[in-house]
């Protein structure tokens, strides 16, 4: 047995040869078992960001939630390989203050072991700092981080539990907050397809694209400026066609 298991989480191998982990308390694994968590990363969340800000020197990007760190540690991978100059601002909230202290001891993929100082950072001391890359873990509720930030982010990985496990973070109230926390260009990558979440972004002024690919299962891409190079999902057609569906509230 890995000594990251515990009480709370058993390991899983993925089937892009990956591990994730599955969660007891939310009955829930943490990546698509069937995408794998490492591909998951790339395809549904770093990939299509990169594609859509590479013209930017600094990118800040908001992680949510930090959980196993894939995102944010596969975002520090692909771009030391494809842009190595650009500075990295990540902030990332996560609840689990046991899981972040345990990651030191995860099985990560063999590709993180370049990231070995910066995983055991966080785990320490939930930052990361060095000439170009900014790593902020932060340890306590998402609703309330996102709301310190006003007009800062360029990218958000929505990349919570579920909306059925953890419907807090998929609310259309949430997804307000996030618009304010977001620069005007900013945009969102989620795995989630949901006609509920994608409707509670388009109450929020967002237009929604279909990111989708031979290595994974369709996901949702989100921005208030048109997107180039991906499909658009007709939000009036599907209002039309399923007009019971509301967005999940806070109350």
């Amino acid at each position: 047995m890995s000594s990251f298991e515990d009480a709370t989480h058993t390991l899983t191998l993925s089937e892009d040869g990956s591990y994730t982990a599955y969660s007891k308390e939310y009955d829930e694994h943490y990546h698509s078992t069937k995408d794998g968590a490492l591909s998951e990363s790339l395809y549904k969340h770093i990939i299509p960001a990169y594609r859509l800000t590479q013209e930017k020197d600094e990118l800040y990007i908001l992680d949510i939630c930090y959980g196993l760190g894939f995102n944010t540690l596969a975002t520090l991978l692909y771009y030391k390989q494809y842009a190595p100059e650009k500075k990295l601002f990540i902030y990332s909230p996560e609840l689990d203050a046991s899981l972040v202290k345990s990651l030191t001891n995860f099985n990560y993929p063999q590709e993180f072991a370049v990231l070995r100082e910066i995983i055991t950072a966080i785990s320490k001391d939930g930052i990361y700092k060095d000439e170009n890359i900014t790593i902020e873990v932060f340890l306590g509720d998402a609703r309330a981080y996102v709301r310190r930030f006003h007009n800062r982010f360029d990218i958000v990985y929505q990349d919570a539990f579920s909306p059925s496990t953890n419907p807090l973070l998929w609310t259309q109230e949430y997804f307000c907050d996030i618009k304010n926390a977001l620069r005007e260009d900013g945009i969102i990558t989620t795995y989630s397809t949901a006609l509920k979440t994608r409707l509670a972004l388009y109450n929020n002024g967002f237009l929604l694209y279909l990111n989708k690919g031979e290595n994974f299962r369709n996901a949702t891409l989100a921005s208030r400026k048109p997107l180039a190079g991906y499909e658009i999902v007709n939000m009036e057609h599907k209002i039309k066609c399923n007009p019971d569906v509301e967005p999940l509230r806070d109350c």
